[in-house]
């Protein structure tokens, strides 16, 4: 397992702040980060670590010790990109950005470097396309944000080698992550495919006229959801047993959402413009301060729960 000493992010945007984030809190790592355009990412580097600083998690000694060990370049044709030994993609979520960016690091990286791509949805095997060794990419899907949420996926390809899925695992492990491998590449992976599951069946509850989506919110917040931290899905169905998991579900499945297709009632938000925080309205209405409070809520639990 070949060791991993030199970093590149590609890609400043919120993702990119957040990988930066968390791979600072390792002192024998050199890490880049790059993007084609100037910003001023250092400074929102260290924004990202202002409400540890808040909650005491950290000192700002620490923080200006973490945030110097990162740098930002715009050049790629900057020795530190030459010298990745593995490369993170963060850049934007299009499968043919995703591909040009691989395929321009293949011809600069060494015959060595790892390549990650962080993508919630798009295939690794569709995103190694243009490389020419497909062996060395592997999608690592870091969830938001990043420097909070303990989940990374690791979603082989139809090409990647053994050695790079064992050593991109134990890398995030070393970075303070929980690595879960992903052994097929297919739509979603593992956790989007619950968590989407989960979100068709909400809608149509609402759809249904069934409860409004307040309500819906409520019910799961106050219910299996303060479970699930600590008892997965599967530990669930043991606990309370397969007889009786069978009997549930040979009774309800009939009745649950079944659609292939995006819900009539999403669409119907969607070509109104109500597209939720952005706007102010989607299942429920938010003003400007409703959703800078719930994004601070969620930062500031999952400080409390980590």
């Amino acid at each position: 397992m070949r060791e991993i000493k030199n970093v590149l992010i590609c890609g400043g945007g919120m993702m990119g702040k957040g990988i930066a984030h968390i791979l600072s809190g390792r002192d024998d790592l050199n890490i880049t980060v790059y993007d084609m355009y100037e910003s001023p990412f250092i400074e929102g580097l260290k924004s990202t670590f202002q409400q540890l600083v808040d909650n005491n998690i950290l000192s700002e000694d620490e923080v200006e010790k973490r945030v110097a060990r990162v740098s930002f370049t715009t050049d790629l044709e900057s020795r530190e990109i030459k010298a990745a030994d593995l490369v993170i993609e963060c850049v934007f979520e299009k499968l043919d950005v995703k591909q040009e960016m691989f395929a321009k690091l293949e011809e600069r990286c060494s015959a060595y470097t790892i390549f990650c791509t962080n993508t919630s949805v798009i295939s690794p095997t569709e995103i190694s396309a243009k490389l020419v060794h497909k062996e060395r990419l592997i999608g690592t899907h870091f969830w938001n944000p990043a420097f909070l949420i303990p989940l990374v996926e690791v979603v082989k390809s139809e090409y990647t080698k053994a050695e790079v899925a064992d050593t991109v695992m134990e890398f995030l492990r070393k970075a303070g992550k929980k690595p879960v491998l992903c052994q097929k590449d297919v739509p979603g992976f593992i956790a989007n495919r619950m968590q989407h599951a989960l979100w068709r069946e909400a809608i149509y509850i609402v759809e249904q006229g069934i409860a409004d989506a307040a309500t819906v919110d409520e019910a799961v917040k106050n219910s299996f959801g303060l479970r699930l931290p600590q008892l997965g899905p599967l530990e669930n169905v043991d606990m309370v047993g397969t007889d009786l998991t069978y009997n549930i579900h040979s009774y309800i499945f009939k009745d649950l959402c079944r659609d292939t297709e995006p819900s009539p009632l999403l669409i119907e938000k969607l070509e109104k413009g109500d597209i939720g925080f952005k706007t102010g309205r989607g299942f429920q209405e938010w003003t400007q301060e409703e959703t800078e409070e719930s994004k601070k809520a969620l930062n500031e639990y999952l400080i409390k729960m980590l």
